[in-house]
């Protein structure tokens, strides 16, 4: 019985230790936050946040969720291999009254960190009228 009991506990450790050593899939990006500046209102403005997968195993961006309507996001749809490149790009298009505005954006994926928030602020102005 004692020879079954070490036995197992060998099979599991073996196992988490060579779990503990494979890096799930990871975000590396270039930048988190993108400052606008000054944004006319209703006129789109485009941001594409860069990253790089530092994980091991492919990286898949299953949703992005943003904050209001006004704010679009797409993104990389195929899975992103360690050391590739993938994207994640936000178009903005500011409505309603000049105020300041800081928008997140949520990707959900299989990332060893599954929800990354990516922010973009600014203010937004009235256009000119000549």
């Amino acid at each position: 019985m004692k020879k079954l009991i070490l036995l197992a506990v060998l099979i599991l450790g073996v196992g988490v230790i060579v779990n503990a050593q494979t890096k799930p899939a990871e975000f590396k990006f270039d930048t988190e936050t993108h400052d606008f500046g000054k944004v006319t209102l209703n006129k789109p403005v485009v941001y594409t946040f860069n990253f790089t997968n530092i994980g091991d195993a492919p990286l898949i961006i299953t949703k992005v969720e943003t904050t209001c309507g006004c704010t679009v996001g797409e993104y990389t749809q195929t899975p992103v291999k360690k050391g590739e490149k993938g994207f994640v790009k936000v178009t903005l298009t500011p409505a309603g009254s000049p105020l300041p505005f800081n928008k997140a954006i949520t990707l959900t994926s299989n990332a060893r960190t599954t929800t990354k928030v990516l922010y973009v602020k600014g203010e937004s102005i009235e256009g000119s009228t000549k």
